[in-house]
């Protein structure tokens, strides 16, 4: 493999990406035995959705990259731009082109989804296309960084639940169903649960560079209270939802196993380097999950 492409390929984190199209997949299980469901909703779905993740990546590497944030004394994986592999101007450029790829995909969708007759629906999702972008963006970059001020994870329980599920459930149907909030909390409680892992594993190194989260806000031990919350969280919510169906399936708490494994880990680890391997398990975990929830749906 060409060593430009390769570079590339770690800017953008491919071990992200089944974690951003977990909510897709809900949702689109949810969708599936509507008549109107389309498959080729659910790839151009599936492709915006991880174009905007890996925009995410890009900018993230980009931010922290040119706060300091990303150093010698971080303890995940080096990024590119810390390690000199891209220039600022290289990747501001892949930003930029990913920006733009994006919101092809974007409004692609919009146009299969809805065609020229609902137009107010395609504003709305046009407008959320572009709020994705500009969220994805500023998670890092810029001067207010939403993630350096504690509201990384409101983002991402939004984005990775309520846009996520409740998105692309609405694209598929054209209707929205007031108990569908319970399977998008669950997906955007995990969803923040990984991130929390993160901030977890970062605390000291952000705390020393001033990146608030709300990690450095609770301190070590409240936070992983605040991740035992997220989890058990998700898992009650899918629960409750599923308990509401004349034939319920608990299909997905195959998945919990292992996700409380993880849970009793994180509880007893005290070092910050040992939080590392359990974003993965837990990314994983969350993946197995959407899927089995969404094909429980379809019993």
């Amino acid at each position: 493999m060409n060593s430009k492409l390769k570079i590339w390929l770690q800017a953008a984190r491919l071990r992200t990406l089944p974690l951003s199209i977990s909510g897709i997949i809900v949702g689109n299980g949810l969708a599936y035995g509507n008549d109107r469901f389309s498959l080729v909703i659910l790839v151009l779905s599936l492709a915006t959705t991880i174009a905007f993740q890996v925009l995410s990546n890009f900018a993230n590497d980009y931010g922290d990259g040119v706060k300091g944030t990303d150093n010698e004394s971080r303890i995940g994986p080096a990024r590119v731009l810390q390690q000199g592999l891209l220039t600022r101007a290289q990747l501001k450029k892949g930003i930029q082109i990913c920006a733009v790829v994006s919101l092809v995909f974007a409004f692609a969708l919009i146009y299969v989804a809805f065609g020229t007759s609902d137009l107010q629906y395609s504003l709305i999702f046009v407008l959320l296309g572009i709020a994705s972008v500009v969220a994805a963006i500023k998670y890092t970059v810029g001067t207010n960084a939403y993630g350096y001020k504690a509201l990384g994870d409101l983002f991402v329980f939004l984005f990775f639940g309520g846009v996520s599920v409740l998105g692309s459930y609405f694209l598929q149907v054209h209707e929205f169903q007031i108990e569908l909030i319970l399977p998008a909390t669950a997906m955007g409680l995990l969803s923040v649960g990984v991130l929390n892992l993160n901030n977890m594993r970062d605390l000291h190194t952000d705390k020393e560079v001033n990146k608030i989260t709300m990690a450095v806000l609770l301190g070590a031990s409240l936070s992983k209270a605040y991740h035992a919350f997220l989890l058990i969280g998700a898992v009650l919510t899918a629960v409750f939802y599923v308990k509401m169906d004349i034939q319920p399936a608990y299909l997905f708490m195959i998945a919990v196993l292992p996700m409380m494994i993880h849970l009793r880990r994180v509880l007893g680890y005290t070092d910050p380097q040992e939080f590392d391997p359990e974003l993965k398990r837990l990314a994983l975990c969350t993946f197995l999950f959407a899927i089995l929830f969404a094909i429980g749906q379809n019993l």
